[in-house]
């Protein structure tokens, strides 16, 4: 059975997800700096709400820039994954773009290179690393999956459901669903850019949810699913989500 949890950006807002009785947090942890001056913190609240947490890592900046990324992303996310181990983490979600309709060839390639080296360093951590699609179908993400076999990947279908006349997450699960191990969920009007991300309560915009998550149920799908909405939003996105999950 799937686990439902929510997303929390702030130290106030896991107060607010263990408060609601979800049984965790996937939480933002952007600055290495920052992220280990609240260790403390962060385990008072588990221990408060007895919780756990998953991570959620910060975008890459500019996708196209290989020098900036091997010198500057890659070490930063290397940092939180090991203060994500302090954490007792086992998933943590990264953004790094490669849709190859506008991602050249050797692009790709240099970046499944720098994405081997943090998914080894992950897995030595006992950290299963997720790259979440943004723009990408399956199979711009096929040869990421060929080439690194412990890589999976974290559904997000409101994103899925962005420059594309059919929400991708149906690509993804007839594809390649053995590679997904997180969820997010929120919805949206559909659109072209950053501006159309919403993150709506699940009914409020125009994602097919009821087809998608029967799907998802109906191919045995059994891990973490984050409702990525605003907190007054969660417990009317949660109630849907068990509707769509759970079918008598």
């Amino acid at each position: 059975m799937a686990v439902i949890g929510a997303r929390a950006h702030t130290l106030e807002e896991i107060d607010e997800v263990g408060r609601l009785g979800y049984p965790y947090a996937e939480i933002s942890l952007n600055d290495p700096d920052e992220a280990g001056g609240q260790l403390t913190e962060l385990f008072r609240l588990q221990d408060a709400h007895g919780i756990f947490f998953t991570a959620h890592y910060p975008n890459e900046g500019n996708p196209f820039d290989i020098k900036g990324l091997r010198k500057g992303f890659v070490p930063k996310i290397m940092r939180l994954i090991d203060i994500s181990s302090r954490l007792d983490i086992h998933k943590a979600t990264i953004h790094f773009w490669m849709d190859r309709r506008w991602a050249p060839a050797d692009l790709v390639e240099q970046k499944i290179d720098m994405l081997k080296g943090m998914v080894a360093h992950a897995l030595d951590r006992n950290i299963v690393l997720c790259i979440e699609n943004l723009s990408e179908r399956y199979d711009s993400f096929s040869p990421a999956f060929d080439a690194i076999g412990d890589l999976r990947m974290t559904l997000d279908i409101g994103h899925g459901q962005l420059l594309s006349r059919e929400n991708t997450s149906i690509g993804f699960m007839e594809n390649v669903f053995e590679r997904i191990a997180h969820v997010h969920v929120h919805d949206n009007y559909g659109g072209t850019g950053v501006k159309d991300d919403l993150h709506l309560a699940l009914g409020k915009g125009i994602i097919d949810y009821p087809g998608i998550l029967t799907l998802l149920s109906d191919k045995g799908y059994d891990a973490t699913i984050t409702m990525e909405v605003k907190p007054p939003d969660m417990l009317e996105t949660s109630r849907l989500l068990r509707q769509y999950l759970y079918k008598p």
